[in-house]
């Protein structure tokens, strides 16, 4: 790996990382432009090929074009290979093959892994890597081959039963979005288990892979002093509150609209599968646009709040919503630590989860603002639920992705870029390096509210 021009000219470990991330998206659009990618007959221009780049490696699921009617066999599967990519993240990729071809991972290298999973230190990023790819390709292969089997009952072939599976499992695993059925997973709104199978593939892709990694650990039973870290035990509360909560919010909402006269458990399944798909995933099994507009709203809430960290989802991250609470509860007490499950937070984290909070509030109302003037043939809702898609890289649309002015999808892009490569690493590739104060001035308080 060429670091050594890096290094002269000092760009930052984060500044590598968005160069790599944006040569693969470079890397994909080409991909996506080879002969054979598109149906007969059928043109994509090239701002359009782009934008499916990006969403692919950002594992956002939003096209300008429909999947089903414009990508050949060998199109879906160029697809497929670029949402590996951007699942497993591209030094992920990167150090996989580096290890194929017997080559030493240097420092540096494991420096750029920690920074794309959002690590802590450099011992055990490469076993990391090793075990992240074994439990996606595990994960994503017991899925394909269950719903293989089920979607038998749907297609005349076990070929299509094949492809339609293992689109299906990778799409969900990665929390991709994309669909080959051209209307998502609506087609299967009555089928429980396909939705069931669907959800947990979602959830193990954005619970998180560390989480994944200390799960397995505890159920080896190898280390008898075995802890799970509080990253775990904060990230696996926060995500399954998040999920009831809601589940909960729009079964109300929609009983009174959308889901009158359903029976209770076709009800509850729909809002259960668009609670969990809505936090990364972008698979629906009902036409959110039915939906009403305080559901749609709530729902760009959950877009907006993502995935768990080193998962293959974006947003603002579930453990970044965690601490943002916890410090307004203990705030309120008057206390000055944040305490939970016998720990305390770490201030720097604090500062971290509110600077990333600030950072994606005034990203999504600057997008907001630019929209409601480029697309103006569009609600007020459809861009705001267009926006945070992109942003928690989910992929659900108000149906307006296809009609946004070039300007617009390039808007759409930057944030789908920035929900993949993560806030913090895409703040500190603008700050650039940071220098230590040698000297610091007199403290003086200041009128809070």
């Amino acid at each position: 790996m060429p670091f050594k021009k890096f290094e002269k000219r000092k760009i930052t470990p984060f500044q590598i990382l968005i160069t790599y991330y944006s040569v693969a998206i470079l890397i994909s659009f080409l991909l996506l432009r080879l002969p054979g990618v598109h149906l007969e007959g059928v043109h994509v221009s090239f701002l359009d090929s782009l934008f499916t780049a990006v969403s692919a490696v950002s594992v956002t699921g939003l096209t300008t074009v429909t999947v089903a009617e414009t990508y050949s066999s060998f199109g879906l599967a160029m697809i497929l290979l670029i949402l590996q990519f951007g699942a497993i993240g591209i030094m992920s990729i990167g150090t996989f093959l580096w290890l194929l071809f017997g080559k030493k991972i240097g420092m540096r290298e494991r420096q750029l892994i920690m920074i794309d999973h959002n690590q802590y230190n450099l011992s055990g990023v490469v076993a990391l890597i090793r075990q992240i790819a074994k439990l996606l390709f595990i994960i994503e292969f017991t899925g394909a081959l269950i719903l293989t089997v089920h979607f038998k009952r749907y297609f005349a072939t076990w070929e299509e039963s094949a492809i339609n599976g293992l689109f299906a499992s990778i799409s969900a695993t990665t929390n991709g979005g994309f669909d080959i059925t051209g209307m998502s997973l609506q087609p299967f709104h009555h089928d429980y288990f396909i939705q069931f199978v669907c959800m947990i593939l979602i959830f193990l892709g954005a619970i998180g892979f560390p989480v994944l990694i200390e799960v397995k650990a505890y159920l080896m039973k190898k280390d008898p002093g075995f802890r799970f870290s509080l990253f775990t035990k904060v990230t696996t509360f926060t995500y399954v509150a998040l999920f009831v909560f809601g589940s909960v919010v729009i079964f109300i909402i929609e009983s009174f609209q959308s889901f009158k006269g359903m029976r209770w458990h076709e009800a509850a399944f729909s809002a259960m599968f668009q609670s969990i798909s809505t936090r990364s995933a972008g698979l629906t099994t009902y036409d959110v646009t039915s939906f009403n507009e305080a559901t749609q709203l709530f729902m760009s809430a959950l877009m907006f709040i993502g995935a768990s960290p080193s998962s293959v989802g974006g947003g603002i991250r579930t453990t970044t919503f965690a601490i943002v609470i916890l410090f307004l509860i203990a705030f309120s007490r008057g206390q000055s630590e944040i305490q939970i499950f016998n720990r305390e937070i770490h201030l720097i984290d604090v500062y971290r989860s509110f600077a990333v909070l600030i950072f994606a509030i005034i990203m999504v109302l600057g997008a907001a603002m630019v929209l409601f003037i480029t697309e103006s043939s569009a609600s007020m809702m459809e861009v705001i639920f267009e926006i945070t898609s992109a942003f928690g890289t989910c992929g659900m649309s108000l149906g307006i992705t296809g009609d946004l002015t070039a300007f617009g999808k390039m808007v759409i892009m930057v944030l789908m870029f920035v929900g993949r490569v993560g806030l913090i690493s895409f703040l500190y590739s603008i700050g650039g390096s940071a220098k230590k104060k040698k000297y610091h001035y007199p403290k003086e308080r200041i009128i809070i509210g």
